[in-house]
């Protein structure tokens, strides 16, 4: 069977020593992007800019700081509970979806307290940005031949030659296009239907496509988590089965606001 060999370089460019990673420059540019989606939807809905820098910030900060710990005390504890230390160096990667999730809620959540928003109001629009830079996210993963899936002897298999000649489910490409599709459904939702006027229907939505794909596809995934768990759920299943239920019932609570 002939495969596709991926063997590509994660570093952009290097100089005086200083490695300029193609994941950053897909990270910065996730960001970038959902600055100027929310910049319009502000703007779309007579919202001052003013309070949007600070948004900004508050959710980059949420983003990484709980990215971050999620992946340290969440799927290799026992590492960085003796290396604490390791858990500031971020450079040298491990970032969890699930705790970036709740970094920004988080974030949000003191954001909206400062500038007198409706936290879920607000929620419900970074939903459709958040949907963008998980996309974005996913296809730095594959750049960078990490969040392997499984053996695999399907046409579309791909040998990620600088971890083994195994041919691998492109499962971070799976995922990507997922949360892409997802980003298209709440964009489009959002632009041309009264969705918007019902408080929390959005994010419910969010969460439960997200991570009932996370979920779904954790199955063609390499076990991530430093640990074995004696149940025949991996770490990301279990941490995405309250977000579904959260967004199950936000979806069960929202209704028209006229």
């Amino acid at each position: 069977m002939k495969v596709t060999v991926w063997d590509f370089d994660p570093v952009m460019v290097s100089f005086f020593n200083i490695q300029l990673h193609w994941y950053g420059i897909l990270f910065a540019s996730a960001i970038s992007i959902g600055f100027l989606i929310m910049r319009r939807i502000y703007c779309n809905e007579g919202i001052s800019l003013k309070s949007l820098d600070p948004l900004f910030l508050y959710c980059v900060v949420g983003i990484v700081v709980g990215a971050r710990l999620a992946h340290c005390f969440f799927y290799d504890p026992h590492y960085y509970f003796n290396n604490i230390i390791k858990v500031f160096a971020i450079w040298e990667g491990g970032l969890a979806s699930h705790g970036g999730g709740l970094g920004v809620f988080a974030a949000v959540y003191m954001y909206s307290k400062q500038y007198d928003f409706k936290w879920l109001w607000l929620i419900d629009r970074l939903t459709i940005p958040t949907a963008l830079f998980g996309f974005f996210v996913r296809v730095a993963n594959f750049l960078n031949s990490e969040i392997l899936g499984l053996p695999s002897s399907v046409p579309w298999a791909i040998v990620f030659k600088r971890i083994d000649n195994v041919p691998r489910h492109p499962v971070q490409l799976y995922e990507g296009f997922v949360y892409l599709l997802i980003f298209i459904c709440l964009f489009i939702a959002y632009r041309f239907t009264n969705i918007k006027l019902a408080l929390g229907r959005l994010s419910g939505f969010f969460l439960c496509a997200v991570f009932s794909a996370r979920f779904l596809l954790e199955f063609f995934k390499v076990k991530q988590a430093g640990y074995t768990l004696m149940l025949p759920l991996t770490t990301g299943q279990l941490l995405s089965l309250p977000f579904i239920i959260i967004g199950l019932y936000l979806l069960f609570i929202s209704k028209i606001e006229i």
